[in-house]
């Protein structure tokens, strides 16, 4: 059976870096899934893969041909985006486990879709104010920099991911302690302990 890894967390916790690392990995194999968007591409992005870049109309055409097993609509300051997670086929190919990244509410769609038993979380996450200050960093790099966009992600992730909403998702345990979390303080170290986290699951199988 091959494993879908699926990369939970805010913005600025470092989920992309980290997912770049495993897939970098050959010891682990993994292949990436790449998801949908109706968003604009950003500066150092590219086509298939960070996103397939799509328009309004084509995401109205996979969901005519029940492509799409979860869809998510963000009102932004430029217009509705919509980020997707499309049974496109790429499961079919190659023989290894895959990983993906998502928020709380998509890893529910993609878990109860696939199975429990195949869809392995993996929450990461970053101290509140120091994940501020990471996304302010980063949009800093950037050629035009979004700043109210920024915002507008990082005051509606404080709702996505509430413990309550962690909770409905069955990733808390009794203790309210988040199920496969990794705090991201040191970027090497959290690779490192995802990538141990990984090889354990796939040894299991």
């Amino acid at each position: 059976m091959k494993h879908i890894f699926y990369v939970i967390g805010k913005s600025s916790t470092g989920k992309d870096t980290i997912l770049s690392a495993l897939l970098k990995d050959p010891k682990l194999g993994l292949s990436e899934i790449v998801q949908y968007t109706t968003r604009p591409i950003r500066d150092g992005e590219a086509e298939g893969r960070e996103y397939h870049f799509i328009t309004m109309e084509e995401s109205l055409r996979l969901r005519e041909a029940g492509k799409i097993v979860e869809e998510r609509v963000y009102e932004t300051v430029h217009g509705p985006w919509k980020y997707m997670f499309v049974d496109d086929g790429q499961l079919e190919r190659g023989d290894g486990d895959f990983i993906a990244v998502g928020t709380v509410e998509s890893y529910v769609k993609v878990r109860d879709y696939f199975g429990k038993d195949r869809v392995l979380p993996i929450y990461i996450f970053v101290e509140t104010g120091e994940r501020l200050q990471r996304a302010l960093n980063r949009e800093r790099t950037h050629d035009n920099p979004k700043y109210a966009e920024m915002c507008r992600r990082f005051l509606a992730d404080e709702q996505d991911f509430s413990d309550e909403k962690l909770r409905e998702a069955g990733l808390l345990d009794e203790r309210g302690r988040v199920l496969n979390g990794f705090e991201n303080v040191s970027l090497s170290d959290t690779i490192r302990a995802v990538r141990e986290f990984v090889i354990g699951c796939q040894k299991a199988e």
